[in-house]
Parts: structure tokens; sequence; C-alpha cells
């Protein structure tokens, strides 16, 4: 027996069609991953720097820091384009995501406590959150890290050390118009460095 076209493309019944069975959707494409060469590489040259500054911002806490740099990495794994511009290029990406990671893991730790202590959010709400000052601060150090030394210095004496112009000359031995000038170039370095990591220079 024949197979009728019109069983494939629909039938008719008096004036009204009906329709043929759809034909199952195609299976979505697999998400693209990182290559395995390419997540090596990130992870053997800034997985050392990651676990040390996740280390600082986790008070030493090993397992944690350690889970905060393979959570990084998967993320890094998921999200190729993140990396495109190559391996060598990728630490400011890799430290802000490891950065929410932390603060991610603080304050689900931090309501997990307020749980157990049948406390709920309206008693905490406007709360002052200590772990996000830390991670600034290690945002900022870890882009000062990026200065030319002489620049670098200028900024910590000025504005981690909370010293004038003319105390900062005598500690570095150099004119005031010299500090002066350091700081102005110094500060104009830093602004692009920290707004790629999303945050502002308040100096």
């Amino acid at each position: 027996m024949a197979i009728d076209a019109t069983a494939l493309a629909g039938t008719t019944s008096g004036d009204a069609r009906v329709p043929a069975v759809p034909a199952p959707p195609a299976a979505p494409a697999a998400r693209p991953t990182l290559d395995q060469d390419v997540l090596a590489e990130l992870y053997r040259l800034h997985g050392g720097y990651l676990l040390r500054a996740m280390l600082r911002v986790t008070s030493g806490d090993r397992g944690k820091a350690e889970d905060i740099v393979q959570e990084t990495l998967l993320r890094a794994w998921q999200n190729p384009a993140a990396v495109q511009r190559g391996p060598e290029h990728s630490r400011p990406w890799l430290f802000t995501v490891a950065r929410r990671i932390a603060i991610d893991h603080y304050r689900m730790q931090a309501a997990r406590a307020q749980e157990v202590a049948d406390e709920t959010p309206e008693d905490h709400a406007g709360a002052h959150d200590p772990y996000d000052e830390v991670l600034v601060a290690q945002d900022v150090a870890v882009a000062m890290a990026e200065l030319q030394p002489h620049h670098r210095d200028v900024l910590v004496q000025l504005h981690m050390k909370g010293r004038s112009m003319v105390e900062v000359a005598q500690v570095l031995g150099v004119p005031v118009g010299t500090v002066k000038s350091r700081s102005f170039y110094a500060v104009r370095a830093l602004r692009p460095i920290l707004e790629a990591r999303g945050m502002a220079w308040a100096g």
C-alpha cells in the first residue's frame, strides 16, 4: 500500500485541515566551554595568586579559599568568551569572579547563622558588612601592584598611611613637587585598572 503524501503534510476533513504531527524539536546545541589546555594555563598563571588572595580574605581558611579558586576556574571553563584575550590577560576577570564568589559564600554563611539563631533578615537590615570593605581593600591593593613602584610608593604613603605631601617627600627623599607629580600620574594610571574591576578611585 502506498503512503499518501498528505499523511506527512496534513490531511483534510471537509473544510478543516488537520495539521500533521510536528517534528520533535532539534536538541539544543551544546554550550561552548573553555579548552582544557587553556584552563590549565589559567591555573598555572593565576591559580597561586588567586589562592593567596582568597586566603587573605578568608582569614587563612585554606579549604574555603581552595573552594573559591575551584569555583572561579569552573566559571572560566563555562564562559570561554570572558577569557578570549588569552590566559595572560585574564587575571582581572578571574579576581573579580573570585571576589564575588567570596562575598556570596560569606553572606550564605551569615544567613545560616541567622537561621540557627532564629533571627529574621529584618533584624539585620542595613547592617554593616565588613567583608565588603576587606575585599574592596584587597581589590585596591591588587590594582596598585600593577603600578610602577615609584607611583605605588607615593599612593601608599599618601592614602594608606595618611601622610602629607611634605612628610611623603621626607620619607621618600624627593622634592614635594615630585611627590605631587607622581601622585597625579599614579592616580591617572590607577583609575582604568580599578574601572576594569568595577570600582572607582575615591582617593
